[in-house]
């Protein structure tokens, strides 16, 4: 089956519930929409770690990450907004990260905060087309002329010409398939640059690559060293899709985990960077949140250092299958 600017579909991932749930150490190589490279389980440990090495290359800063289909870069650290309430506090938190340098926004219309977002950015005076500006299609706006109808309504939330990344939040039953035809429509009418999905497990996926001719070019899930989804992470990165990690600091419930402050303490970071810096050094897209402009500014500050390997050996070992927040597996 021809699948648009993705690698072959061949292969199975034999990986359970359980052993994803297990403390196993996990593949570190990075996507291969950064460089081409063997899937990451298939080399060798040498190999994984020169990789995760480069992603500290000076090309890889907080305004510029891996590159997506179309020549379009998405930034490794992005701020997250889940949460965030409407009003000041976002539009807080969105300008404190911009003076920090972020140049990567991820919303979504369930959130109730994307007209907070888009008023940030139009203040903040920064160029639009430095900034990558994420939203979500919600459950209730699933199906193919509700999907165009959300999307256009969230580009008017937004005060925003387009979006630079369209994704499906949930994968709702029986209906899915229809938004993902909505979202290349939307993208090829010059609304949206990039379209993913969100929550999305091998299962759903397996079921878009059989169904559409063009995969995700983006899937964002939950991801920390203490919920690593082995099968998900092999089937995108094996197919060229790049993984955003959220609540990529499990929100809070282990930067004082006393295995993550002995390897912050070891580094001279903090935990939140420790974690993030993880995500980042993995290939990872990482949506740290916050509403505070100190600890805004700290999560970025990953770019000036690595873990080496017996740090990055004991955080892929803690591994537990913590779900923070949403968890699809169950999803039908």
């Amino acid at each position: 089956m021809k699948v648009a600017h993705r690698t072959s579909l061949r292969g199975e991932v034999t990986a359970t519930a359980a052993a994803r749930a297990s403390a196993t150490r996990v593949p570190r190589a990075t996507p291969r929409t950064l460089v081409e490279v063997a899937p990451p389980w298939r080399t060798t440990r040498r190999a994984r770690w020169r990789y995760a090495g480069a992603m500290s290359r000076e090309d890889l800063t907080l305004a510029r990450g891996l590159r997506l289909p179309g020549g379009h870069r998405i930034p490794v650290i992005g701020l997250g907004v889940y949460q965030m309430p409407p009003g000041e506090p976002t539009r807080s938190a969105v300008r404190a990260a911009l003076d920090a340098g972020y140049r990567h926004i991820d919303t979504a219309r369930v959130y109730d905060n994307e007209e907070d977002v888009g008023r940030s950015i139009r203040e903040s005076g920064v160029p639009r087309e430095e900034l990558f500006v994420t939203t979500k299609l919600w459950n209730s706006d699933h199906g193919y002329e509700r999907a165009i109808g959300a999307c256009e309504a969230s580009l008017r939330r937004l005060g925003l010409d387009y979006l630079d990344l369209y994704l499906i939040h949930w994968p709702v039953a029986r209906v899915r398939n229809d938004s993902w035809r909505a979202l290349k429509k939307l993208r090829d009418d010059g609304k949206v640059r990039t379209i993913g999905v969100s929550n999305y497990t091998v299962k759903h996926l397996e079921e878009l690559a059989v169904t559409s001719e063009e995969i995700p070019a983006v899937n964002q899930i939950e991801l920390h060293p203490f919920l690593f989804s082995e099968d998900v992470v092999e089937w995108c990165w094996s197919r060229g899709v790049v993984v955003e990690a959220y609540s990529p600091l499990t929100r809070g419930e282990k930067l004082h985990d006393p295995r993550i402050v002995a390897i912050a303490d070891r580094v001279g970071r903090t935990p939140a960077q420790v974690l993030v810096r993880w995500s980042v050094q993995k290939g990872f897209v990482a949506l740290p949140k916050s509403r505070k402009a100190p600890r805004i500014e700290e999560n970025a500050q990953v770019f000036d250092f690595q873990l080496d390997d017996e740090a990055m050996d004991a955080l892929d070992a803690l591994n537990e299958g913590l779900h923070t927040c949403w968890d699809p597996t169950g999803a039908p």
